[in-house]
């Protein structure tokens, strides 16, 4: 179910035909694979006049940036998020984050092909990220986000999994965390699992029913791309340092 803040946020992103894609905490719910989250967090496109959008909507959620950097075209092609808190009675308190780059995850333009379109019970139709961009958005140095990507990728393959296309069985052997899952999925799947071996090498300790290898194995995956996500925000953590030493200067 959605929040009534959020509906009136979806709502106006739609109602001014903002170009974004709704991922974080309250697309996580609506894949099944979280129950609560007080924020939302959208993708958009990076453009002047989507911008403006976004801007004539945000007017109106009374929204004002809550910290660095200053919502501009320039921070967000360099990958930075821009936070806003809304002050309108419909969603007082809300926290909008937008940005326009994610590590790992394909430019705008194709997340936007690859969109899930929702219509909710009022009528107002909305768009997220896909599954798989999202839990590719998901792979942070965050402790929280891990087991979110392993709860959504478990509530799709069970919602799936008798009646699954080629794709959504090679999705599930890439990306699943649980190891009995994966072995289960390369044991029914055995032909992909071995296709897809050589882009996901712990593919074969769950070909083979090793779940204490696969259950290191996928540690260790995990252990990479935290480091990779921390290596990403490295420098952009310390731009946002200098502005705030900046602002304080002003």
């Amino acid at each position: 179910m959605i929040q009534n803040p959020i509906r009136k946020v979806l709502s106006l992103i739609e109602r001014h035909q903002v170009r974004a894609l709704l991922m974080g905490g309250q697309a996580c719910i609506l894949y099944g694979g979280a129950e609560f989250s007080r924020d939302i967090d959208f993708a958009i496109l990076a453009s002047e006049e989507n911008l403006n959008q976004l801007k004539t909507c945000l007017d109106e959620l009374d929204a004002e940036v809550i910290a660095v950097p200053p919502f501009s075209l320039e921070y967000l092609e360099r990958g930075h998020a821009i936070h806003f808190r809304c002050r309108t009675p419909e969603a007082a308190g809300l926290r909008v984050d937008v940005m326009t780059k994610l590590r790992g995850v394909d430019d705008f333009g194709r997340l936007w092909e690859r969109r899930k379109s929702i219509a909710s019970d009022d009528g107002t139709e909305f768009q997220l990220l896909s599954l798989p961009d999202l839990v590719k958005a998901k792979k942070t140095q965050r402790d929280k986000d891990w087991p979110m990507i392993r709860r959504l990728l478990e509530a799709d393959y069970f919602a799936g999994r008798d009646q699954a296309t080629r794709s959504r069985r090679e999705f599930w052997l890439l990306e699943l965390r649980t190891p009995e899952l994966l072995v289960e999925a390369a044991t029914a799947h055995s032909e992909i699992a071995k296709a897809l071996g050589a882009f996901r090498p712990l593919l074969k300790f769950a070909s083979i029913g090793d779940a204490s290898l696969l259950t290191e194995a996928l540690l260790s995956e995990e252990r990479e791309e935290r480091e990779a996500d921390r290596e990403y925000w490295r420098p952009l953590k310390a731009e946002l340092e200098q502005l705030r030493r900046d602002r304080l200067k002003a």
